[in-house]
């Protein structure tokens, strides 16, 4: 492993490029955003609103996906009350037991700004038996309910004939990835990894049937080029601590006083459920990061912390697995600690972990 020489990345991270000073792409992103012209890219903006504008008072003029969070918040206000937009909000519920805090946030987003808010719950069975089948073979569990939150939107979109869909940031883009080309449309983000390479062909079984996944399946290309989803992020200088300062007075709740977690430093990115949480932990046995990588690496671009205090924290919390998530998330599933440990287990990435005296996993190169 090779470590990007201004934050913590490493180029495990999947589709990463680093360029000849080794420096990560997401890095240089945060630098290129000193000199792009946000004036124009608001004016875009401006036009892009003024095409999708309805003309008769009631009617929607875009659809927002939301979660709830910091990022949600800031996204909401920015169309409704900067653009004068009148949004749809539409959101995926992954039918885990929510915190006081998700429960808050998602009723405040739609009361604090005056917006009515479409839900999909998800076929509890469904979710079940495809959630076991995609972490016990890929260490994707979340995989169905990732995928329905790009892809519901845009079958709302398509049913409600609402051209225009607003996403937060590429995250390809902003944090590393394949797609890490910048562009103001989002029409192919449903590639960019997170919800991508499972066939649905290897997903069904007696259990699961083509009707459980009816909504994990966009529209057609003809239909999705009649749509237009974008990324706010290419029009608005991008910044997920920002958002958070915002929201926050904003009505929005983090987790103090209700759960300090042990698998990294911040309280307020992902705080709706416990058992989600387990998803972004599983990037460490397989990439050798998990979220503590992820938010020191942004904390150093932001200018919030150094490197070196970012390798700290890398250290501190990467590996942790926390205990409330992993609890809610194995009675989810109707796991053993044992059962997914054993399946963890598998998961890790020889090529960059080997086992200590004691049977435990760590890396061969850690920062």
């Amino acid at each position: 492993m090779n470590y990007c020489k201004k934050c913590v990345m490493p180029d495990t991270r999947p589709g990463i490029y680093f360029d000849e000073e080794g420096i990560c792409q997401a890095c240089r992103a945060e630098e290129q955003k000193d000199i792009t012209n946000w004036a124009g890219r608001q004016q875009e903006l401006e036009d892009l609103c003024n095409k999708y504008r309805r003309k008769n008072d009631g009617e929607y003029d875009c659809i927002i996906a939301v979660s709830g969070g910091k990022d949600s918040h800031f996204q909401v206000h920015y169309f409704k009350e900067v653009m004068n937009m009148n949004p749809l909000l539409v959101s995926v519920e992954d039918n885990f037991e929510m915190t006081n805090a998700g429960k808050h946030n998602i009723k405040n987003i739609s009361e604090r700004f005056g917006c009515h808010l479409i839900t999909l719950k998800p076929n509890l069975k469904a979710q079940k038996a495809i959630m076991k089948k995609t972490f016990e073979k890929y260490g994707k569990p979340t995989w169905y309910i990732d995928r329905l939150i790009y892809t519901y939107p845009l079958h709302l979109a398509k049913k409600f004939n609402i051209p225009l869909i607003v996403y937060g940031e590429n995250i390809s883009y902003e944090y590393g990835g394949i797609d890490r080309n910048e562009t103001f449309s989002a029409k192919n983000q449903i590639n960019n990894g997170v919800a991508s390479d499972i066939p649905f062909e290897e997903l069904l079984d007696d259990q699961i049937t083509m009707n459980d996944l009816i909504f994990c399946n966009p529209p057609t290309q003809e239909e999705i080029n009649n749509l237009e989803p974008i990324y706010l992020s290419y029009f608005v200088r991008w910044n997920s601590y920002a958002n958070y300062i915002f929201a926050k007075k904003n009505g929005f709740k983090d987790l103090t006083h209700e759960w300090v977690r042990e698998h990294t430093f911040e309280n307020f990115d992902q705080v709706d459920t416990a058992a989600y949480l387990i998803h972004p932990w599983l990037k460490y046995p397989k990439f050798g990061h998990a979220s503590a990588t992820d938010y020191a690496s942004k904390f150093i671009r932001y200018g919030l912390i150094n490197r070196e205090e970012g390798i700290r924290l890398v250290k501190k919390y990467d590996h942790k697995v926390d205990q409330k998530a992993l609890k809610e998330f194995c009675d989810f599933l109707n796991y053993t600690f044992t059962d997914f440990y054993k399946i963890v287990d598998g998961l890790y990435n020889k090529e960059i972990f080997e086992k200590d005296k004691f049977g435990e996993w760590v890396l061969k190169n850690s920062l």
